[in-house]
């Protein structure tokens, strides 16, 4: 149960049971946790936002609303703050039965049908097939694949879709790198010209080249082997890619290709369609602001009517040789996704893509006449960090570090944690030493160590409390109403927020979220770990009081199956032992 919409719900029916004038607008009403935890449970902005249309002082109507809701049985006391907000406090059985809820659901506590199953395309990595993924590329590989999963328990039907760049001048690069690769696995000494790819993970694949065809294309003129070369690469490299997300734990439903829409006429067939629309039309642009007029010439371009959809300028469609540009194919690739069922998409890009943002956004809006959205998420750089100072790992690479070569060093949920650390739009220091330490510091561990410091507790338990059932649902039919210390309550509310931050994250399409949520869950169950040490009466096993024990292992149960929860949707196995 998210309880913050279950109260918005009574909060609204209660305003319906009072003399208030017909069809007042309740959209604004908010039910959230109060700024302070002192102010109670719940608070509500209802008076504020209705006080206009119901024509009464805001203060007046909360007296109205609060005496109404002061007989809900979940209301144990309800207060007006300031000039009408309505602070609620909720019985202590209301928490029990929120445990009790946790412990029947397990880790699927906090799934929901908000997104009604509706379908979401959430397109993440997209690296261009020309060689091994570096750290930038592992963020938005984590960023999307998490958000995907947050969607999933959102209630969405959601596909993972990969975008293959294999249409542009760079895999003919590809190619040629290739062959000069072949050239070498066939004995020959070789230097790599500026201008191709210098990274030794080419090796391999010249070496299969070799194989497969022997010496029939080392002299060969270049228009004899580009075309099957520039093939065998690409899949070549899409092997590794696969590898590299797969060692990352990173999954996609669908692969699509850029040439297989080029060469299957699905471009034209998008411009021709945006061209019936009205949205293009032959035309010169001005020149870009801060360009020297001198190196600026003017000419007709065919162009897309970006303004009409809230871009800055209107954009070019077609390069001077006649041919579609970059921006072309993503329209149609756009159009392609929204044709598949998808109105809602998300697509997961560097920054260094921000300025593409606008005009892609606005394309969608033409091609789905209004009934497509684009979200697009940037991520910003990963610095690699050891001792202080940026490092390098990466010899197969050349000029970065990989993302094999970072998971081979920490492992993968170490780096699928750390790259949510920060909301994904801020830089990110991935510190290899920080990561590797024990310490509160180190938000892996402080996590993880909470989830086995429970099955620790819960193991202890068992022997103590020989006999015991120590289950999720036998538990949640125990004496949970002993949970009574503010310290164990507050514990429960932490954990009662999971659902509603579920709902706001997917919603926000943030799944940072989750990993300041888990760090503040682990850190409420360290402090009652803390508070049992200095006073004996708080301690999980209680001597002579088995009751008040099994309601204490039920709690330990629950931060377990929330952190459990959670970690599911970062993809991260939960320990229950630390090494």
């Amino acid at each position: 149960m998210n309880l913050f919409k279950y109260f918005r719900e009574e909060i609204v029916a209660a305003l319906g049971r009072l003399d208030l004038p017909a069809g007042l607008d309740t959209g604004k009403v908010t039910a959230e946790p109060p700024r302070e935890e002192a102010h109670g449970d719940v608070a509500t902005n209802a008076a504020m936002v209705l006080s206009k249309g119901a024509g009464m002082k805001p203060r007046d109507l909360a007296e109205k609303l609060a005496a109404e809701l002061r007989g809900h049985p979940a209301v144990a006391a309800v207060e007006i703050a300031g000039p009408g907000f309505i602070n609620l406090r909720l019985v202590e059985s209301f928490w029990a039965e929120r445990l009790a809820e946790i412990l029947k659901e397990g880790a699927a506590y906090g799934n929901s049908d908000m997104g009604a199953n509706a379908p979401v395309n959430v397109e993440y990595v997209s690296a261009n097939p020309t060689g091994p993924m570096h750290i930038g590329h592992a963020r938005g590989a984590v960023v999307g694949d998490v958000l995907a999963s947050l969607l999933a328990k959102a209630g969405y039907a959601v596909s993972r879709e990969y975008y293959i760049n294999d249409a542009g001048s760079q895999v003919d690069v590809l190619a040629r790198s290739a062959h000069l690769r072949y050239r070498e696995a066939l004995g020959e000494t070789i230097e790599i010209p500026e201008g191709l790819y210098p990274g030794e993970y080419l090796k391999p694949t010249g070496a299969k080249l070799a194989e497969i065809h022997g010496d029939k294309f080392k002299d060969a003129p270049e228009s004899e082997w580009l075309p099957a070369f520039r093939l065998f690469a690409v899949e070549s490299m899409m092997g590794m890619i696969r590898e590299d997300l797969a060692a990352l734990g990173v999954k996609h439903d669908v692969f699509t290709s850029e040439r297989g829409l080029v060469e299957g006429g699905k471009v034209d067939a998008a411009l021709n369609y945006l061209e019936g629309l009205g949205q293009v039309y032959e035309g010169v642009l001005e020149p870009p602001k801060g360009k020297v007029l001198d190196d600026w010439e003017p000419r007709p371009q065919t162009l897309f009517r970006a303004t009409a959809f809230g871009d800055d300028v209107d954009r070019p469609l077609k390069k001077s040789d006649g041919s579609w540009t970059y921006f072309a194919s993503d329209i149609a690739y756009h159009l392609d996704k929204y044709r598949r069922g998808f109105p809602l998409m998300i697509d997961i890009w560097g920054a260094d893509h921000g300025g593409y943002v606008k005009r892609m956004q606005a394309a969608v809006k033409a091609v789905s006449e209004g009934g497509g959205d684009l979200d697009v998420k940037l991520c910003q750089m990963v610095n690699l960090m050891k001792g202080g100072q940026p490092y390098k790992m990466s010899k197969r690479a050349g000029t970065f570090v990989t993302l094999r070569d970072l998971v081979d060093q920490v492992g993968k949920d170490v780096v699928r944690f750390i790259m949510l650390t920060r909301k994904n739009d801020a830089h990110l220091d991935f510190d290899l030493d920080k990561v590797l330490e024990q310490s509160r510091d180190n938000p892996v561990f402080y996590v993880q160590y909470a989830h086995a410091r429970c099955h620790s507790v819960l193991r202890h338990g068992a022997q103590a409390l020989a006999g015991a059932d120590l289950s999720g649902p036998a538990l949640a039919a125990g004496p949970l109403a002993r949970l009574t210390d503010p310290a164990e309550l507050a514990v429960i509310k932490v954990l009662a927020g999971w659902p509603r931050l579920v709902e706001s994250a997917a919603e926000a399409h943030e799944p940072h979220r989750v990993a300041f949520y888990l760090n503040d869950v682990a850190a409420a169950f360290h402090g009652l770990w803390n508070k049992g040490k200095d006073d004996t009466q708080l301690r999980f096993l209680i001597e002579g009081d088995a009751e008040l024990s099994l309601a204490r292992m039920a709690l330990v149960r629950a931060v377990a199956d929330v952190i459990a929860s959670g970690l599911a949707v970062f993809g991260v196995e939960p320990v229950e032992e630390m090494r």
